[in-house]
């Protein structure tokens, strides 16, 4: 499971809000501070990351990340072919028009389009990153064909140009109930002939793995129809994607021959021999070595990952993240997984739904090194793996967080929304006091204790078996709800992580509730549901308590002499109660694979929005200049080489621009044709 920036962070949404274009400053040493910002256009601001602690490694360390990030980058491709089936040809095209068009480069119509690029690039496809619609050129369909496409001597297909201008697969991932939500989604995870009901037929027989051990089955395929039978095409060499996960293997066996540790080199052959083969079985077995293999100071994540982009949650998007470890911050943090089985044992859940014993939650801060896929460049700040609920419970998990993310969002910020949406004074006060703290804390939280705790019914299926298309929202406001309930423990306090656990609490509660009833729907469309499955926890998770505590007044609603509405908590002793058994609710949902209930919540608090609402905070965001959404280029790993083409040394460049990054990986990551 991961946790999305612009998605998770409750104050952030605020503090990221008026950003000016940052111009390199000068220290007191007159050394020119980092510039972390790159650019901005449409909804979007590009960072970039520094790597802290990288100069400090050994040359072996080096040449593995640089291995590991070579992998990552291997694959980039991947991801975009599963976005959607015309990706990689739009992309090309867009790419030769930018290179290769003659024509004056000047107008409107052009920077129109160099807008469209860049937010192509930065989506990995057509599609929205966060909100999942179709993108829509602000240039005309005449202009694209008889001026770009012509002056530049690109072709594209009839299909694939309509597809850009008309109303076909506008969603890349639909799960709204009551549609077939295969059927309307443009993901290509499945074969545009494919339902609902051929999903769940084929699952039935599908194979589950061992009795007590499921394999997380569809993970590494996509579903087609051949010859009127439906069989999966299987993501590994040799199969679909293969000459790219070729290429990615040849990249782990060189990180293998410079791993720091037998238990890392034990695990990168795993990996390799994973997509090798594509069994999910050894997928398994390299998730319990990876799980277990904590010494080191290099980490990596890399495989088909997380399943938030299929409408039924079988199928894995690639992603890749290398890290360091921050040592300075790990151990700080470690408190956390020492006490998870505290944690566990005083969580307010039905006895019968907790852990006996809490195995090997391990939590780390750590320095981003390199990202591709699903992570880049829209970027996760926390990170908990594996998402196999058995190996969880078995072998245990690594939580991450990703500290020079956070930190570079946190230098990149300003507080215009903040002041704009806060209730008060006071509330401004905790949160500039304690937000950057508690955001921290709930992100350990969530992935440490949130996604490990709990444990299923024996006899219940697997959550994205019993609650479908619920099941990625469910456990994303489960894990909030864990953080939620122990931000006001005092227990946090006695553990050295606060100075004062009840204004640390008071804070988070504020961020969560002006968060998940207000500020977030600055990132849709006025008259649109929420769709996305962190939005709609918040949101589900904000307006449920709202409405239990709305006897005793527990979050008031106000509405000043200007007409601008805020959510003021008076009571937050009896919030922290409302989270407590709205949590233990959650819990007996996917404890019992309780659907219906699942869905109640869901539909009934956390998709529809109120319009006036909606209306009102879109109007008041209108003031603030910058981006809604956030993302990083990645730093460049050069390996600096001697006489013999021995490498001595790996240097780290930062990118100029986000286009040079975006055409530089165009170029030299190029392994997949355009049609897969």
């Amino acid at each position: 499971m991961k946790i999305k920036q612009i998605i998770y962070a409750f104050s952030f949404a605020m503090l990221l809000a008026s950003c000016k274009t940052d111009e390199n400053k000068q220290t007191a040493e007159g050394a020119p501070e980092f510039n972390h910002f790159v650019e901005q256009f449409a909804d979007i601001k590009v960072l970039r990351y520094k790597i802290p602690g990288f100069e400090e490694l050994s040359l072996r360390e080096k040449k593995l990340v640089y291995y590991l990030t070579q992998a990552g980058l291997a694959g980039r491709d991947i991801m975009w072919d599963q976005n959607y089936r015309h990706n990689l040809s739009v992309r090309r095209a867009l790419e030769s028009i930018n290179k290769n068009y003659k024509n004056d480069r000047e107008t409107e119509d052009f920077k129109f389009f160099k807008t469209f690029l860049k937010r192509v690039w930065f989506s990995n496809g057509i599609h929205h990153h966060y909100s999942n619609d179709k993108m829509k050129p602000e240039f005309t369909k005449e202009y694209f064909t008889d001026d770009l496409l012509k002056n530049s001597n690109t072709q594209l297909s009839t299909e694939v140009i309509d597809v850009l201008f008309n109303d076909a697969d506008n969603k890349k991932v639909n799960k709204k109930s009551g549609n077939d939500n295969i059927l309307s989604s443009a993901i290509n995870f499945y074969a545009p002939d494919i339902t609902d009901k051929d999903v769940v037929e084929f699952y039935k027989t599908a194979y589950k793995g061992p009795k007590g051990m499921p394999v997380e089955a569809g993970l590494n395929s996509k579903l087609v129809r051949e010859n009127g039978k439906i069989v999966e095409k299987v993501w590994k060499s040799g199969g679909m994607y293969g000459a790219a996960i070729d290429n990615i293997i040849g990249w782990l066996e060189k990180a293998k021959g410079v791993a720091e540790n037998d238990k890392q080199a034990n695990a990168l052959g795993l990996l390799v021999e994973y997509y090798k083969t594509g069994s999910l079985d050894t997928w398994d077995t390299y998730c319990i070595a990876w799980a277990t293999s904590v010494e080191g100071n290099i980490d990596w994540i890399n495989g088909f990952i997380e399943v938030y982009n299929d409408p039924k949650g079988y199928r894995g998007s690639y992603e890749t993240v290398v890290q360091i470890k921050d040592f300075d911050m790990s151990r700080k943090m470690k408190v956390l997984t020492d006490n998870a089985q505290w944690f566990e044992d005083n969580a307010p859940l039905n006895p019968m739904h907790k852990k006996d014993s809490v195995v090997g939650v391990s939590y780390k801060t750590v320095n981003v090194a390199g990202e591709a896929g699903d992570a880049s460049p829209s970027t996760p700040i926390g990170v908990n793996l594996p998402n196999n609920n058995w190996i969880r419970q078995q072998h245990g998990s690594k939580s991450v967080s990703l500290g020079n993310i956070i930190g570079a969002y946190n230098n990149a910020g300003g507080s215009g929304r903040l002041n704009e949406f806060a209730h008060d004074e006071e509330e401004i006060r905790l949160e500039e006091k304690y937000g950057q703290i508690s955001d921290k804390l709930h992100t350990a939280l969530h992935e440490v204790v949130g996604h490990a705790s709990g444990q299923i019914n024996k006899g219940i299926g697997q959550p994205k078996e019993t609650l479908q298309n619920y099941a990625s929202t469910m456990e994303e406001g489960r894990a909030d709800l864990v953080g939620l309930y122990y931000l006001m423990d005092p227990k946090l306090q006695e553990l050295g992580l606060t100075d004062n656990f009840k204004e640390l609490g008071m804070a988070a509660y504020d961020g969560y509730i002006r968060n998940g009833l207000m500020a977030q729907l600055i990132r849709i469309n006025l008259g649109d549901d929420i769709e996305e499955d962190h939005m709609v926890n918040r949101q589900w998770v904000s307006a449920w308590a709202f409405e239990q505590g709305e006897k005793g007044n527990v979050i008031e609603k106000i509405v000043k002499e200007n007409g601008n509405t805020y959510f003021n908590i008076t009571d937050y002793e009896k919030l922290r109660e409302i989270f407590g058994r709205l949590l233990r609710e959650t819990q007996r949902i996917k404890s019992e694979g309780d659907f219906e209930a699942a869905k109640s919540l869901v539909e009934g608090y956390g998709v529809k929005v109120d319009q006036q609402i909606h209306k009102e905070v879109l109007k008041r965001n209108e003031q603030f200049t910058a981006a809604a959404y956030s993302g990083f280029v990645n730093p460049v790993l050069a390996p600096k080489l001697d006489e013999n083409e021995t490498i001595i040394d790996i240097i780290v460049n930062q990118p100029k621009s986000f286009e040079e990054q975006m055409i530089f990986y165009s170029k030299n990551y190029n392994f997949l044709g355009t049609e897969n």
